[in-house]
Order: C-alpha cells, then sequence, then structure tokens
C-alpha cells in the first residue's frame, strides 16, 4: 500500500535518516514545523498547543472535548470551543503551504471520530525517537548497532519537550516523555560501556544528571563509566553525592544493585554492566553471533494502545481535598507501604482502608496517592465501585475491569468476552509496570478481587465502608481503620478552610461546632462552606445553628450515619435559594452517577442557561461537586439527603413528572445518537417529549458517539431506574437506542443485563414488537459471549415475533446476526440461507446500507463453498451499493471479500489490488484488526507470487499492528504470522498463498449490530 494510499505524507529519506526528511514537525523541544532542518513559526503558545494536542495522535482521530481538556484542562473558558477552532483553521492552512514544499504534505482534515493530523511516523520527531529506541530493543544486533540506533533518537531531543506549553496534560505528557528520554540514555550509555568506549558517556551523563540527580541509573552508569575510564576516585566521590542527595531529599539510601557496584569497586571487582534489555526483556549477549534480520519497513502511525500513546498513560486520580489536614499516623503508615514496592518487591501491596460514611476515606487516599504518583510512573487508575450509592447500581467488576482497559487505550476489537479474560489482559497490561490502583467505595471484598493487578511494584489502594478481613486472609491485604477526627484535627480542618485569624476570634463557638459535628469530616467540610461562603456570619451564629437544628448530633458507631449528619446538611440546604433547592431535590430523582446540565434541567423543566446558575450554588455550598465540563455529582450521603427531601416536600405527581422529562430526555437523545450511529432508511419515531424535557440536538457521527461514550453508565442507570419506577415504555425505548453502542464497544454483558430489562418491561406493556426487539438484543448478547445456544434461541424467538408484527427490518437485522453466528460455526449452508432471507427482508424494508451487508454476506458464503464465480457477483453488488450509501466500512469489508475470490481464482493482481483497497479504507475507518488481518491476506498472495520481499513488508506491517494492538502470541492473527515472517526469503507455497496455516481469514464484517 502506498503512503497515500493510506493518508500519510510522502517524504525523502526513511525513518532512520532524519538528515534527509524535508518537513517534518519538532515536539521534542519548542513545537515547531521545519523545513530542511530550519525552524518555522506556529504561531501563538495556544495553536501550538492545539498542535500538540493533535500530534501526540498522528493519523487518529481526536474528539473536540479531548482537544479542549487538553488545552485548556477540565475547566476551559466559555469561548474555548471558538477558540479552538479558529486555531484549527489557521493549522490547516499551515499545512496546505507546507505541501507546496517538495511535494510533501501535512493534513489537518475532520473525520467521524474527531479531528486528525495525517502526517509519516517519520515527520513526527517522538514518533522516529519512539520507533528508533523500539529497533534498538528489538533487534537482534551488535552493542555498536544498537548504540547507534539509540544516539540516533537521543539527538532528536532539542531541550525541553513541548516547551513553553503549560497546563495539566502538556505536563503530563512531558514528564513521561522525559522518562522515555532517561531509558534511552541509560541503554545507550550500558551499550557503550559494553562495546568499551566509556570516555564518550562520560560527559552527557554528567549533564543529564543534573537534570535528574535523584535518577540512579543515570548515575550507576556514570560512575560504572567514570571507573572504567580510570578515574575510580571520581566514580566514589559521584556515589557519596548521590547518597548524600537521597539522604537529603528521599531520606533514604541507594538501592541494593548500586550499593553492590560501589562494593564490587572498592573490592576491585567490579564486572562489565549488564546488557540493555531487548522487547522480550532477555539480555541480547548473543546479537553478535546472530545474522541480523530483514529490514522492517516503518510501522504504521501509533495506535491508541498503552504503548503507543506517546506518553499518555493513565492518570485517573480526582482533584484532591483543599485543605487536607490530619491523618499524620494513617499517612505514615501508607508510606511504610509504599516503601515495600520499590527495590525489588516480591507481591503487589494492597491497603484497604474502612469507616464510616463521610469519614473522609476516599479524601485520605487521593490526596495521599497524588502525593505518591510520582512513585508510580506507569499510571494511576481510579474508580468509583458506587458499593453504597444510594438508589443507584452496584458497579460491578466486569465494568470497572473495562474501564481500566479503556483507559490504556485497549481496542474493544482486542478485549475477550468473560471476566475472567478480561481480568487477566488487565493484569499482563500491568506486568513490569508500576502503576497505583484506587479502588473506592467498594461494597465486599468479591467486588474488587478480578481489580487488582498481578505485577509486584504495583499497588492497590481500596475504601469501603465494610471491614474487608476476607481480603486481608486471602491475599495479604493490610487493613487501615479510619476513625472520626480528634477535636485538634477537627479544629485544624476548620482553621485550614477559614482562617487562624477567624476561629481564634471564637474559640467556644469553634469547640461547639467541633463537638456536635462529631469528628465528622463531611460535616465539618460543610460547616467550613457556609462559613466561607458569608466572611461576615459569626461562627457563633453558625454554632447556634447545629445546636438548634438538632441537639442529638451523636458520634457514629460504624452504621449508616444518614441521620446523625441530617441536621448540618438541612441548615446549609436550608440557606439555599427556594430555586436552588428545589433543583438539590430533584436531582435526588437522578439515578447516578453524575447529572450533565442538561438533566439537570429537565428534571427542573427548565432551560440550561436557567439552571447553570442554580447548580454554581449548589456547587459553592459543597452540596454538590462539578466532576468535569458541566458535570455534577453528589457525595452518597447527599444524594441520599437530596432524595429523602424531595420524598417529603415533593407530591408523587411532581416526582413522576421530573422523572418522565429526564427519561424523555434520555431516550429521545439516545433515539438520535442511535440513528446516526446505525444506517436506517426510515427510523420509527417516538411520542412527541414532554414540555421542558429539551433532547440533545446531535448533528453527526462524532457528536453522538461522544455522547454515548460520556452518558453510558448514566444510561445504563436510567434503564434500571425506568424499570424499577414502571416507565416500561421508557426502559424498552433506552435498551433498544443502546443496542449498537454497547455492541461495537463490547459491553455484552452490559447488554444483556438492559435487554433482560426491556424483556420484562415490553411483557408487562404486552408490547409485541418491544418483545420482538428485546430479543434480538439479547441474542446477540449471548452470541458475543459465545452462548450460542441461548443465542439461537432469542434470535429465533425475534424472527417469530417480527414475522407476526410483518417487520421486516427486524427480521433482516436477526437473519443477519444469525448467518454471522452459523459462519463462526463453519454452518456455510445455514449461514448462506440466513443472509438471503436477511437479504429479502431488507429488501422490503428498501434499506440499501441492509441490502449491501446481505449481499457481502451471501457472496462470503459462496466463495467459502467454493462457488468464486458467484461469490463475485454479489460482492460487487454489494461494492456498488455500500458506495452508494457512502458506507466506507461496508466498502472496506466488500473490497476485503472481493480480494479473497480474486486470490482463490489465481487472478493475483486483482486481488492485490482489492486487498490494497480493503487496507486503506481499514486504515481510514480506524479498524485496525482488520486492517492487519487484510496485510496478512496482501502478504499471503505475493509470497504465492513469489515476490518474498513485498511478502515480507506486508507480513512485516501486520506484526507492527498486532504489537500496537496488544494482541498475545496466542492470538490467531498473530500466531499466524510469526511462522510467515520465518520462511526461506524465495519459496513459493503449495497452499494459494496460506503459509503458516494458524490462521483464517477474517470472516465479513458489517457496519450494522
Amino acid at each position: 500500500m502506498s503512503p497515500s494510499t493510506c493518508g500519510c505524507a510522502t517524504v525523502k529519506g526513511d525513518l532512520h535518516g532524519g538528515a534527509d526528511i524535508v518537513v517534518e514537525l519538532r515536539l521534542l523541544g519548542p513545537v515547531e514545523f521545519a523545513e530542511h532542518g530550519h525552524a518555522r513559526e506556529v504561531g501563538p503558545p495556544q495553536r501550538r498547543a492545539v498542535l500538540a494536542a493533535l500530534a501526540v495522535d498522528t493519523a487518529l482521530p481526536v474528539a473536540t472535548d479531548v482537544l479542549i481538556t487538553r488545552v485548556w484542562g477540565t475547566e476551559p473558558p466559555d469561548g474555548a470551543r471558538r477558540a479552538l477552532h479558529a486555531h484549527i483553521a489557521r493549522i490547516r492552512r499551515l499545512c496546505e503551504q507546507l505541501g507546496e514544499v517538495d511535494d510533501v504534505r501535512f493534513r489537518l482534515v475532520r473525520r467521524s471520530g474527531g479531528y486528525v493530523l495525517e502526517a509519516g511516523p517519520d515527520q513526527v520527531d517522538i514518533l522516529r525517537f519512539r520507533h528508533l529506541v523500539g529497533r534498538a530493543r528489538e533487534t537482534r544486533r551488535s552493542d555498536e548497532a544498537r548504540a547507534s540506533l539509540l544516539r540516533e533518537a537521543l539527538g532528536l531531543w532539542r531541550g525541553e519537550p513541548l516547551a513553553g506549553l503549560s497546563g495539566q496534560w502538556a505536563a503530563r505528557v512531558r514528564e513521561a516523555w522525559r522518562r522515555q528520554h532517561v531509558d534511552a540514555a541509560v541503554g545507550w550509555a550500558r551499550l557503550t560501556l559494553r562495546a568499551g568506549d566509556p570516555v564518550s558517556v562520560i560527559g552527557p551523563l554528567g549533564d543529564l544528571l543534573g537534570e535528574y540527580p535523584l535518577v540512579e541509573p543515570l548515575s550507576e552508569a556514570l560512575i560504572r563509566a567514570l571507573h572504567a575510564a580510570g578515574r575510580g576516585a571520581e566514580a566514589l566521590d559521584c556515589y557519596a553525592a548521590l547518597r548524600r542527595r537521597l539522604a537529603e531529599e528521599l531520606g533514604s539510601d541507594p538501592s541494593p544493585g548500586l550499593q553492590d557496584v560501589h562494593q564490587a569497586i572498592l573490592r576491585g571487582s567490579l564486572s562489565a554492566p549488564p546488557a540493555w534489555p531487548t522487547a522480550t526483556g532477555a539480555a541480547d549477549d548473543t546479537a553478535v553471533a546472530t545474522p541480523p534480520e530483514p529490514p522492517t519497513p516503518p510501522a504504521p502511525p501509533p495506535l491508541p494502545t498503552a504503548a503507543a500513546r506517546l506518553g499518555e498513560l493513565p492518570a485517573q486520580l480526582p482533584m484532591g481535598v483543599r485543605g487536607f489536614t490530619g491523618r499524620q499516623d494513617e499517612l505514615a503508615h501508607l508510606d511504610g507501604l509504599l516503601a515495600a514496592t520499590v527495590g525489588q518487591p516480591r507481591a503487589v501491596v494492597i491497603c484497604a482502608v474502612s469507616g464510616t460514611a463521610g469519614v473522609g476515606k476516599t479524601a485520605l487516599a487521593v490526596h495521599w496517592a497524588r502525593t505518591a504518583q510520582g512513585a508510580f510512573p506507569d499510571g494511576q487508575l481510579y474508580v468509583n465501585l458506587r458499593g453504597f450509592a444510594p438508589g443507584g447500581p452496584v458497579m460491578g467488576p466486569a465494568e470497572a475491569v473495562r474501564g481500566f482497559l479503556d483507559a490504556f487505550g485497549v481496542p474493544p476489537s482486542r478485549i475477550p468476552v468473560g471476566l475472567d479474560a478480561q481480568a487477566g489482559l488487565y493484569r499482563s497490561l500491568l506486568t513490569g509496570r508500576r502503576v497505583l490502583v484506587v479502588l473506592d467505595n467498594a461494597r465486599d471484598a468479591e467486588q474488587i478481587r478480578p481489580l487488582l493487578p498481578g505485577s509486584p511494584g504495583c499497588m492497590a489502594l481500596v475504601t469501603s465502608r465494610n471491614l474487608l478481613t476476607g481480603l486481608a486472609a486471602a491475599e495479604g491485604a493490610h487493613l487501615l481503620a479510619l476513625g472520626l477526627l480528634t477535636p485538634d484535627e477537627a479544629r485544624d480542618l476548620l482553621t485550614t478552610r477559614l482562617s487562624a485569624d477567624r476561629t481564634e476570634a471564637e474559640p467556644s463557638a469553634v469547640r461547639e461546632i467541633v463537638d456536635r459535628c462529631a469528628g465528622l469530616p463531611l460535616a465539618l467540610a460543610v460547616v467550613a462552606a457556609r462559613a466561607a461562603a458569608d466572611p461576615r456570619l459569626p461562627l457563633a451564629r453558625l454554632a447556634q445553628e447545629v445546636r438548634l437544628a438538632d441537639s442529638r448530633l451523636d458520634a457514629l458507631d460504624g452504621g449508616e450515619p444518614t441521620s446523625q449528619i441530617r441536621a448540618v446538611f438541612s441548615w446549609s440546604y436550608h440557606a439555599l435559594s427556594p430555586e436552588a433547592a428545589r433543583v438539590f431535590r430533584l436531582i435526588g430523582l437522578h439515578p447516578g452517577p453524575d447529572t450533565a446540565l442538561p438533566v439537570a434541567a429537565a428534571l427542573a423543566g427548565a432551560r440550561p442557561a436557567e439552571i447553570r446558575p442554580l447548580l454554581t450554588e449548589l456547587v459553592r455550598g459543597h452540596l454538590l461537586t462539578k466532576t468535569a465540563a458541566s458535570r455534577y455529582s453528589f457525595h452518597d450521603l447527599l444524594r441520599a439527603y437530596a432524595a429523602e427531601l424531595v420524598a417529603t416536600h415533593d407530591s408523587a405527581t411532581v416526582r413522576h413528572d421530573a422523572t418522565l422529562r429526564m427519561l424523555d430526555h434520555y431516550a429521545h437523545t439516545a433515539h438520535r445518537a442511535d440513528v446516526l450511529l446505525t444506517p436506517q432508511p426510515r427510523p420509527a419515531p417516538l411520542p412527541p417529549p414532554q414540555p421542558g424535557s429539551e433532547p440533545l440536538e446531535l448533528m453527526d457521527h462524532q457528536q453522538a458517539q461522544e455522547w454515548f461514550t460520556s452518558e453510558f453508565p448514566v444510561l445504563l442507570a436510567a434503564v434500571h431506574r425506568a424499570a424499577a419506577e414502571g416507565f416500561d415504555a421508557h426502559t424498552s425505548r433506552l435498551a433498544s437506542a443502546l443496542t449498537t453502542f454497547l455492541d461495537r464497544h463490547g459491553h455484552w454483558r452490559a447488554l444483556a443485563t438492559v435487554q433482560t430489562a426491556a424483556l420484562d418491561a415490553a411483557r408487562r406493556q404486552g408490547d409485541t414488537a418491544g418483545q420482538a426487539d428485546a430479543h434480538r438484543g439479547l441474542g446477540l448478547a449471548h452470541d458475543r459471549l459465545t452462548r450460542r445456544d441461548e443465542a439461537r434461541t432469542h434470535y429465533l424467538l425475534a424472527l417469530q415475533l417480527f414475522g407476526a408484527l410483518g417487520h421486516h427490518a427486524g427480521q433482516a437485522r436477526t437473519h443477519q446476526h444469525l448467518a454471522r453466528m452459523s459462519a463462526a460455526q463453519q454452518l456455510h449452508q445455514q449461514a448462506l440461507a440466513h443472509a438471503h432471507h436477511s437479504l429479502t427482508h431488507y429488501r422490503a424494508a428498501d434499506d440499501r446500507a441492509g441490502q449491501s451487508a446481505a449481499l457481502n454476506h451471501i457472496g462470503w458464503m459462496h466463495a467459502q463453498l467454493g462457488y468464486q464465480e458467484k461469490a463475485l457477483v454479489h460482492c460487487r453488488q454489494a461494492l456498488a451499493l455500500a458506495e452508494e450509501t457512502g458506507d466506507l466500512n461496508g466498502q472496506a469489508h466488500t473490497w476485503d471479500s472481493l480480494g479473497y475470490i480474486h486470490h482463490r481464482l489465481a487472478q493475483y493482481a486483482q486481488a492485490v489490488a482489492c486487498y490494497q483497497q480493503a487496507v486503506a479504507l481499514f486504515h481510514r475507518t480506524g479498524d485496525f484488526h482488520s486492517e492487519a488481518a487484510g496485510l496478512v491476506c496482501l502478504g499471503d498472495i505475493h509470497h504465492a507470487c513469489s515476490a518474498p520481499r513485498a511478502a515480507h513488508g506486508a507480513w512485516a506491517r501486520a506484526l507492527a499492528i498486532a504489537d500496537q494492538l496488544g494482541l498475545a502470541d496466542t492470538d490467531p492473527l498473530r500466531a499466524g504470522l510469526l511462522p510467515r515472517l520465518r520462511l526461506p526469503h524465495i519459496r513459493a507455497t503449495g497452499e494459494r498463498g496460506r503459509p503458516g496455516g494458524a490462521w483464517s481469514p477474517h470472516r465479513p464484517g458489517s457496519a450494522l449490530a
């Protein structure tokens, strides 16, 4: 596939000849373009930030909201979106101007997934750096050759990466790239020392150690170099200086390995440094004796995986609590546990913090985690497991594991079926890494066991209202019970939140507040928020309000404390304006976990502009927390309090109408989003929404995808709430609208759950169409979870009900599912029959995109049965319809089928052209697994035609994608690639391009769920 085919720019030179590159984008220093080595100004810092935010995901779509968060943070100004579009327009024009330079061009285009900066991997310095480092790790060459690759990579650095850019995202990426820089420098130094040239590394290591004085591998390499150069005294001085710095700044000693180096120098027995590890982690001691592999073509642009997202390791910790005080003993205990994760850890460290609600477990965990995050350079994961969320579903371990896999950028196509397999993949990702995992608000040990890392060096920090003794017994967890604050700590909390002058001026009022809040941090925080909101309000007045509200504010006994702190919540609530108090109560009807601004408006039956200032009032009073742009959440106790208030003060009619508006908002918006995701010629309309519900106006596929991604946890909760409160029609509508999204993103257990709720609701209503759709959704969920018998049962029930209704579209899609499932079971005749039925019904429904998918299935099945001419006719018809409807994914799969058919007909030139088209379209649509599979087939054809260089190039590119997708060696696609790449270079197979035999062609896909 040519560079123009895959959308990358054409450049002079190759990945290893940076001096020949005409135009490049530099990020390892100031953000700038360079023409023939001369910098070209991009513009002001904000525009350079936008360019960097696009460039770190070169060739991948970056959503608008993601760009805004990277450039402006989680609290962007009102004009951020408008400013972003202006900067993108300027960058696009600059890219067009660069295209006039020797036919080299960058392109900035808008795709369904966001904005895409297209460029070759050798045109972006960080991509070239990572590729060179990867080659140094993976190739089995001499130490000199590996050192040369690393020296070239290090030469790309021009100072501080992303220089001049501010903000949390830039700082996080910069820090990750610095770690990669240091690691490469240490590797270069080790290899150069092993090659017998210590003098050349002393100066560069000394300079780098000045920037990173506490990085022990740098010091060790410098000490070894000084000793090898005959400067033993300087080597010992270097060790002594490091030991002083560690003692003064970290209160620790050098690592055991470095101490061994020091002792070996003193004994005169220092051996050669260990080899820098290859990708497999093995020292490359035999590299000189092993002939080099054939050159590997440049890898395609990086995919969204943990290893290739250019430093965007997960950093999910929430914002810490302002003015955190006290808990010195608990913090010291956690620091002691942290020490067990460094050096040479033998096991994962697990700590379970328990205590009653509102005692500050989350505050302690997040505060400590933020102070310790530097000890976990490979990422920090966080999840609220909602173990005690009132009125909402507890998060299951499958949902939590899936969230962690998403955080590491694992594509849905790579995520296996089943909790055990997903947990195994998650633990594999953490192997050899130092990651902190914070599991907040857990209900019991069973909920968290699949979420525990398995790699020594990682740490899990758990919070729960329950004492998790089972976790201590089985997993060796350290238990840390968190009690109430002491009076001194409570006083310090108030002083920190207010001021010393204010608390010292009214000591008796402070004593009464501390006494009546019973040492509960949540209650004290609410008091402090009320006092801070009105600096002129005497603390004695607040003490009196607490006293009058409830004189029975007793110390907590470990049970649910809602009734004990109701008094504190009540006078904070009564300080609200009537309008804000009404909004607070109505949000208590929301199922959680968080609420978007338009939904809060729907609950109140008002416009978002009217609700925004009321939500701001609630945030200022610490009765709501703003978790992201226009999203709000409760503490569990506050949610329970709001639900109690709305049940007490608002009539059943008010509660019903508010819930109806909320569900109408979700159902209508989800319906619009689903129509944008799923080709449907005439989607069935919903009844008009209730006045005041204001569904969102989603305009395109990208907006639909972004809305589903941000809202689907809430939508799952909304399905359960609708089912529990008798809104059966909304249960069915929400479940139906969620089907495509949940299927495409691999949330199959969630799909089964919501479709079960929808089936029950449809049965209660006597809704035959709803039952049919729920059976189809349940069949799809069981099919994906490889429960084929259950899937077939539900599919057949769906066909029976759709048939009774004369619903052609429903029958068509169900037959399509049955065709796909039958093909997976090698039941090709059965699959062909279902595909024909699917085509008949799609034609009756006048659904041309569906007809294209059905024709492709028919063609594919004919090809499997050996009827290649028939297959060719059907697939050509499918391609014409896919092009007519603009279905790029359907075109890609059909070109793939055509390539397979021409290959079987020994029409190799046509097969190559078809597979090239398929690979290009798969790359364009982001279907990387299918792109790799197409490259395997392309390589097979080249091999059959005795074109070993072209075959090796295609297979190597497929393997690079498999690596970036993180496919295991046991994965069928990867397992089939490895023997292909070991074949002699000039030898045709007798199997029509199917060398290796461990992988079979992929089945045709479809854009329809």
